[in-house]
């Protein structure tokens, strides 16, 4: 049986020396590329193992991060975890997943296993029940790296990685405008969240800035569901003067939307359009295609293991060099369900 291959082995078969190796392994500063190169090609030869106990207690890193997901069953997150896991593999990093299941209980058992396996950074998306933050105030305070996606809580001052929801809705809303709509309803989520809050005030803000009144009943707060979007139309419906289009929060609650119109036998984009936000996978794939606000979900993953790696090699620290927020362009992916002005 072979003996374990060392730094030390591939530095003799190298004529380099111990500490190189080590930084060139570690992507370390202080090595050229080329060097880096050669180093872990050798490595990869020599069937190098690092003894990872034994290095996590010399570096006191793990190389794991923690992952925080509100639902494993939203192609959102698990294309967000995708970027994520596609930079953290290029440095070394093993990503652990812990899904809230939308709930604080389960956020903050993620939390305690995060810290418990001593994991050198936390990314997390805030559950909707979520209402109290102590938990995670309770990372900023130990130090460990802390960055929020796609939903974040700026009055924590934890850095974040978010789309411009407000533009996003504003975009939506406009659209269903030039399509010829008259009466345009929004179906909102949760307003403690500032990713819904924002998608209401875009909303209002692209109305007003067309002329157009805002309505406080062609608003219906929802809980951010397929059900919801159902019930959200049988409500609007029931109005004196329903609306003929409907800005939805997000796919799942525009989906219910389109499944109730429907039911009722109404034409989409006909007589009742429909755009909602993210841009799920299924969007292409019902009928009618489902416009949609796409939120750039792998640069959103990438862009947030780059801020925590900013936030680990400055040991937790926010420095004025670290950037604090990253704010991503939405961009607009118009379908059938609301174009009523197709040819």
């Amino acid at each position: 049986m072979n003996n374990k291959v060392t730094i030390a082995d591939i530095a003799k078969e190298l004529n380099l020396t111990g500490a190189t190796v080590s930084r060139a392994l570690n992507n370390r500063k202080g090595t050229s590329e080329e060097t880096r190169k050669l180093v872990q090609a050798a490595a990869e030869k020599m069937n190098y193992r690092r003894d990872r106990i034994a290095w996590s207690l010399r570096s006191g890193r793990t190389n794991i991060i923690g992952v925080i997901i509100p639902s494993a069953e939203i192609n959102f997150f698990g294309s967000v975890v995708h970027g994520i896991e596609s930079l953290a593999n290029q440095h070394g990093y093993n990503v652990l997943i812990y899904q809230s299941n939308e709930k604080p209980e389960y956020e903050k058992k993620a939390i305690e296993t995060f810290l418990s396996t001593r994991v050198d950074g936390i990314l997390a998306s805030i559950a909707k029940e979520t209402m109290e933050f102590s938990h995670y105030l309770e990372i900023k305070e130990r130090g460990v790296p802390l960055v929020f996606f796609d939903r974040a809580n700026d009055s924590l001052n934890i850095p974040s990685v978010v789309v411009d929801d407000f533009k996003g809705a504003y975009y939506a809303t406009e659209h269903l405008l030039k399509q010829g709509y008259k009466r345009i309803a929004h179906i909102a989520g949760q307003q403690h969240l500032k990713i819904f809050k924002d998608r209401l005030e875009g909303y209002k803000a692209a109305l007003v800035a067309n002329g157009v009144p805002v309505e406080d009943e062609l608003v219906y707060i929802g809980d951010v569901s397929i059900h919801a979007g159902r019930q959200a139309i049988q409500h609007l419906l029931s109005l004196p003067k329903p609306p003929d289009a409907v800005f939805a929060v997000e796919d799942f609650t525009a989906l219910g939307a389109v499944k109730e119109l429907k039911d009722k036998h109404i034409d989409i984009p006909g007589d009742f359009g429909v755009v909602g936000f993210a841009n799920e996978s299924f969007d292409e794939h019902i009928t009618p295609s489902l416009s949609s606000i796409d939120q750039q979900t792998v640069v959103m993953g990438k862009e947030a293991f780059r801020l925590l790696m900013e936030l680990i090699e400055g040991n937790g620290v926010v420095s004025q060099q670290t950037r604090t927020k990253v704010v991503l362009e939405p961009i607009e992916r118009f379908r059938q369900s609301s174009q009523k002005r197709l040819g």
